[in-house]
Protein backbone atom coordinates (compact mmCIF):
# COMPACT_ATOMS: atom_id res chain seq x y z
CA UNK A 1 0.00 0.00 0.00
CA UNK A 2 1.01 3.77 -0.75
CA UNK A 3 -0.29 6.60 1.11
CA UNK A 4 -0.08 10.15 -0.95
CA UNK A 5 0.83 13.16 1.28
CA UNK A 6 -0.67 16.30 0.10
CA UNK A 7 -3.38 18.63 -0.38
CA UNK A 8 -6.76 18.27 -1.86
CA UNK A 9 -6.93 20.98 -4.21
CA UNK A 10 -3.45 20.23 -5.80
CA UNK A 11 -2.99 18.58 -9.22
CA UNK A 12 0.00 16.97 -8.66
CA UNK A 13 -1.80 14.72 -5.64
CA UNK A 14 -4.79 14.74 -7.46
CA UNK A 15 -2.38 13.38 -10.61
CA UNK A 16 -0.47 10.94 -8.51
CA UNK A 17 -3.54 9.48 -7.24
CA UNK A 18 -4.38 8.59 -10.77
CA UNK A 19 -1.17 7.16 -11.62
CA UNK A 20 -1.56 4.58 -8.76
CA UNK A 21 -5.60 4.12 -9.35
CA UNK A 22 -4.41 3.31 -13.38
CA UNK A 23 -1.82 0.65 -11.94
CA UNK A 24 -4.16 -1.12 -9.67
CA UNK A 25 -1.96 0.33 -6.85
CA UNK A 26 -3.89 0.95 -3.26
CA UNK A 27 -2.85 4.06 -2.33
CA UNK A 28 -4.49 6.29 0.61
CA UNK A 29 -4.72 9.67 0.41
CA UNK A 30 -4.09 11.96 3.87
CA UNK A 31 -4.56 15.52 3.27
CA UNK A 32 -2.42 17.43 5.54
CA UNK A 33 -5.18 20.21 5.77
CA UNK A 34 -8.10 17.96 6.95
CA UNK A 35 -6.49 14.51 7.99
CA UNK A 36 -3.80 16.78 10.21
CA UNK A 37 -0.22 17.17 9.93
CA UNK A 38 2.38 13.81 10.45
CA UNK A 39 4.69 15.44 12.54
CA UNK A 40 6.50 11.99 13.23
CA UNK A 41 6.44 11.18 9.72
CA UNK A 42 7.74 15.01 9.31
CA UNK A 43 10.69 14.28 11.46
CA UNK A 44 11.68 11.01 10.19
CA UNK A 45 11.29 12.27 6.09
CA UNK A 46 13.05 15.35 7.33
CA UNK A 47 16.52 13.08 8.91
CA UNK A 48 16.60 10.94 5.83
CA UNK A 49 16.17 13.48 3.00
CA UNK A 50 17.03 17.07 4.93
CA UNK A 51 14.81 20.22 4.94
CA UNK A 52 16.06 21.54 1.17
CA UNK A 53 14.55 18.18 -0.33
CA UNK A 54 11.19 18.79 1.43
CA UNK A 55 10.23 22.45 1.80
CA UNK A 56 8.77 24.32 -1.61
CA UNK A 57 11.13 27.09 -1.54
CA UNK A 58 8.94 28.61 -4.95
CA UNK A 59 6.13 28.41 -3.69
CA UNK A 60 3.89 31.52 -2.58
CA UNK A 61 3.69 30.74 0.58
CA UNK A 62 7.52 30.31 1.15
CA UNK A 63 8.27 34.21 -0.70
CA UNK A 64 4.82 35.54 1.91
CA UNK A 65 6.56 34.37 5.10
CA UNK A 66 8.43 36.91 6.76
CA UNK A 67 11.92 37.27 6.09
CA UNK A 68 13.37 36.56 9.53
CA UNK A 69 11.05 33.56 9.64
CA UNK A 70 12.88 32.20 6.59
CA UNK A 71 16.41 32.73 7.70
CA UNK A 72 15.13 31.07 11.45
CA UNK A 73 14.22 28.49 9.94
CA UNK A 74 15.94 24.90 10.94
CA UNK A 75 15.84 21.43 12.08
CA UNK A 76 14.41 21.72 15.15
CA UNK A 77 11.57 24.53 14.02
CA UNK A 78 10.98 22.69 10.54
CA UNK A 79 7.90 20.73 11.57
CA UNK A 80 6.42 23.37 13.31
CA UNK A 81 6.47 25.76 10.38
CA UNK A 82 5.07 23.15 8.08
CA UNK A 83 2.50 22.10 10.11
CA UNK A 84 1.51 25.87 10.77
CA UNK A 85 2.11 26.35 6.67
CA UNK A 86 1.19 22.59 4.97
CA UNK A 87 1.72 24.42 1.50
CA UNK A 88 5.38 24.82 2.16
CA UNK A 89 5.95 20.76 1.68
CA UNK A 90 7.02 20.05 -1.62
CA UNK A 91 3.79 17.59 -2.66
CA UNK A 92 2.97 14.90 -3.38
CA UNK A 93 4.93 13.10 -0.50
CA UNK A 94 4.81 9.59 -1.45
CA UNK A 95 5.30 6.63 1.42
CA UNK A 96 5.85 3.11 0.19
CA UNK A 97 7.04 0.91 3.18
CA UNK A 98 10.33 3.00 4.23
CA UNK A 99 10.65 4.53 0.93
CA UNK A 100 9.88 7.80 0.68
CA UNK A 101 9.60 9.81 -3.01
CA UNK A 102 9.09 13.92 -3.14
CA UNK A 103 7.44 15.22 -5.78
CA UNK A 104 5.51 13.89 -8.78
CA UNK A 105 7.95 11.41 -10.09
CA UNK A 106 6.42 8.14 -12.18
CA UNK A 107 10.11 6.33 -12.58
CA UNK A 108 10.74 7.04 -8.71
CA UNK A 109 7.12 5.51 -7.74
CA UNK A 110 7.25 2.83 -10.27
CA UNK A 111 10.86 2.09 -9.08
CA UNK A 112 10.34 1.98 -5.99
CA UNK A 113 7.09 -0.28 -6.25
CA UNK A 114 8.68 -2.51 -8.99
CA UNK A 115 6.55 -2.09 -11.69
CA UNK A 116 7.84 -1.12 -15.06
CA UNK A 117 6.84 1.73 -16.89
Amino acid sequence: MVTVYGIGNCDKCRAALKWFRQRDVTAVFHDLRSDGFPTQAFKAWQRSLGIDALLNKRSTTWRGLDAALRASLDEANAATLVADNPTLLKRPVVVAGSVVAIGYDEAKWADMLGLGQ
